[in-house]
């Protein structure tokens, strides 16, 4: 139940207006925690709200036409990004694993989305400078990916175990004599 209310608190922090937030979202983290504790077939659900609330987005809040072939990309992200917190984090959390799902996720998602946009879009020349300008336009939203999905990851997964801790702690302890 976690994973969905996480995800439901995802698709909130992108249809809720956040001008200047750079796209400071929960999505990275919410999908990294998603493929983590819940299986396989359950990535299903996940990824056609997600796909919905691209289309709400594009054509009701801002205003543009809906092309398929322009969100294929993003679409593979969000099961890849469920199917790296399946391989990572889902048997075994570790810092390390955690460190590597949350600088992974937002990379992929940077190298994908941003390539992607050279391809797409007329304002980037087909050229290995245009490719580098599409790259270094999405440097800002590279840094608050990797910010917002440490962030709501590392809640995800850390406060569970800091609650787990600071229970046992306050148990007190039995002795048989």
């Amino acid at each position: 139940m976690p994973a969905y209310l996480l995800l439901l608190v995802a698709i909130l922090s992108r249809l809720i207006p956040h001008a200047g937030w750079l796209n400071f979202t929960a999505i990275g983290g919410a999908l990294l925690y998603f493929g983590a504790r819940r299986s396989w077939r359950e990535m299903l659900g996940p990824l056609a709200a997600l796909m919905a609330t691209d289309y709400v987005l594009t054509v009701f809040v801002y205003h543009y036409d809906f092309r398929l072939q322009g969100y294929i990309p993003t679409w593979i992200w969000y099961v890849a990004a469920m199917a790296l917190g399946q391989i990572l984090l889902h048997a075994r959390t570790t810092f390390v694993r955690f460190g590597a799902a949350v600088i992974l996720g937002p990379t992929s998602f940077f190298l994908i989305s941003n390539f992607a946009a050279w391809l797409e879009l007329p304002q980037y020349p087909k050229t290995l400078v245009g490719l580098a300008a599409s790259y270094v336009a999405g440097i800002p939203f590279y840094r608050n990916d990797v910010l917002s999905t440490t962030l709501v990851a590392g809640l995800a997964f850390g406060v569970p175990v800091l609650v787990r801790r600071l229970s046992s702690a306050s148990v007190p302890t039995v002795s048989a004599q």
